[in-house]
């Protein structure tokens, strides 16, 4: 099977704003970051690929799968993090979080619950199974939305600023294990040092792009852009 993004021809519009027009992109390599100023729709471009944002005009697939029309395809072939684990947690306990989305793919509650148990073991956070959600840090939330979305077995992973509002400890354990995931993974940082040993690297620009290469030739020069606009709006 092809292990690629495909985005083809891509036009859309948010409250009333043209975010992408006739975009196109194609995504194999293992690491991918994609950075980019706020705004400039880095954040759509993962809900794109995730199925979760429908274009006005063109066609996203994810290993041959229609993610926005395929719903039950995408479940099992992408999976994303938002930057915020409160937006993405929807139950009480950690083991019911899990095991939703382990549902949603067709499993019982009980082989759900079991497989939901077996990640949790594999992440060593076996006592975390009847913790309240909100009880955890942020970074620990983070921990239980990755593990939830590792459990359903996606062949690519989608991380949205993953180590924003996480202190160093945090965003190192999250760091370290991204690094060791097996899917495909695309991040989207506005820190160029955390995506340095990724194999590519896209600067996305008012929706289109504006490099696209390895990271080392790629990210200094966005990094320094940055600091041009920096010392311009000063």
């Amino acid at each position: 099977m092809d292990q690629a993004v495909d985005i083809s021809g891509v036009t859309l519009v948010r409250e009333g704003v043209r975010v992408f027009d006739g975009f196109s992109l194609r995504l194999s390599e293992r690491r991918i970051a994609i950075v980019g100023r706020n705004g400039s729709g880095k954040t759509t471009l993962l809900r794109l690929i995730a199925g979760l944002a429908e274009p006005k005009a063109g066609r996203v697939t994810v290993n041959g799968v229609d993610v926005l029309r395929d719903r039950a395809g995408a479940l099992n072939t992408v999976g994303i993090l938002f930057q915020n684990p409160d937006h993405q947690i929807i139950f009480p306990t950690v083991i019911e979080e899990i095991a939703f989305g382990l549902e949603q793919q067709g499993r019982s509650r009980t082989e759900a619950r079991a497989l939901a148990a077996e990640a949790l073991a594999s992440a060593g956070r076996t006592d975390w199974a009847e913790r309240l959600c909100h009880t955890l840090s942020q970074g620990q939330r983070q921990l239980v939305c990755l593990i939830a979305i590792l459990a359903m077995r996606p062949d690519w992973v989608l991380f949205d600023e993953p180590f924003a509002s996480l202190d160093l400890p945090a965003t190192l354990a999250i760091e370290r294990r991204i690094a060791a995931l097996e899917p495909h993974v695309i991040t989207v940082t506005h820190d160029p040092a955390r995506v340095a040993g990724y194999d590519r690297a896209i600067w996305i620009e008012a929706g289109r792009i504006a490099a696209d290469g390895p990271p080392a030739e790629v990210l200094p020069a966005y990094a320094a852009e940055m600091q041009r606009l920096a010392g311009l709006e000063c």
